[in-house]
């Protein structure tokens, strides 16, 4: 299975229902809640595309260039930029694409009687980003000890934590509050991944180097490091856009501003 093959068939077909039940979903005038039309939907996924790509590609490419997973050379249409094929730069778009329009998809049916009252719990902006942090010094010790069969679950930890931890401190109590979308988001397209990246293993697509990798595998199968950078990648799509959405981030955005200046301009330190 070449690799744009794996493209059209598992993310580009999807994408086509996703993209037409979208339309028909504003032929019919099913719009988002008021609750999450901070921002307009096309918008806060365009940033999440750019984000994605900027931010995914120096650390993909260190991947290939230190053989942490390979591709077929003959599976991909030899347009190599930097150590990485077009095809993968591809999937960056898509996969944030399929995660974005999913969510959008939900939002629009799912129950949201409570979405107007505010948050609770904001002690959770400061426990849950510390708790990531520890997996995150977690994985970097295993890095910095150069335990080789922890090179892959390491380098995606110590990648994916740190702006989760900056979307948790931003509003972790904003997810809880959203928690239901939040996990209807989540974790339907991280289970298609998986299952879809097994068949592209299989094929021969990409391959994951065993000598970097924990060798154990999901259903025998799949390495739980693949299943991992799914849940990752869509946790970071997932927060990003339901903060992005939520008027209680916009409203939230101002005083934070507020606290970190105060009234002469200089910098405050904030509770």
């Amino acid at each position: 299975m070449t690799y744009f093959g794996f493209l059209i068939q598992f993310l580009i077909v999807p994408l086509f229902l996703l993209a037409g039940l979208t339309w028909w979903d504003q032929h019919r005038n099913i719009r988002l809640p008021m609750t999450l039309r901070s921002w307009p939907l096309g918008i806060v996924l365009g940033l999440h595309i750019i984000i994605a790509v900027i931010y995914t590609t120096p650390w993909d490419n260190y991947l290939v260039a230190t053989r942490v997973w390979w591709y077929d050379p003959n599976l991909v249409t030899g347009i190599i930029l930097g150590w990485v094929p077009l095809e993968e730069y591809t999937f960056f778009v898509l996969q944030t694409l399929f995660t974005g329009l999913w969510l959008a998809f939900l939002v629009r049916r799912l129950p949201g009687k409570n979405y107007g009252s505010n948050p609770a719990y904001p002690q959770l902006r400061l426990i849950l980003p510390l708790l990531v942090g520890l997996i995150w010094l977690g994985a970097i010790t295993i890095l910095a000890v150069g335990w080789q069969p922890g090179t892959y679950l390491g380098l995606e930890l110590a990648w994916a934590l740190p702006p989760i931890m900056l979307q948790l401190a931003f509003g972790a109590d904003i997810l809880w509050h959203y928690r239901r979308l939040v996990l209807l988001s989540l974790i339907p397209p991280t289970l298609y991944l998986s299952l879809v990246d097994t068949l592209a293993i299989g094929a021969g697509t990409w391959t994951i180097d065993p000598a970097q990798s924990l060798n154990l595998f999901l259903a025998g199968r799949l390495p739980v490091e693949e299943f991992i950078f799914f849940l990752l990648t869509n946790t970071l799509v997932t927060f990003g856009m339901v903060l992005a959405l939520a008027c209680q981030s916009r409203a939230r955005i101002p005083a934070m501003i507020k606290n970190l200046t105060n009234s002469d301009g200089q910098v405050v330190k904030t509770t």
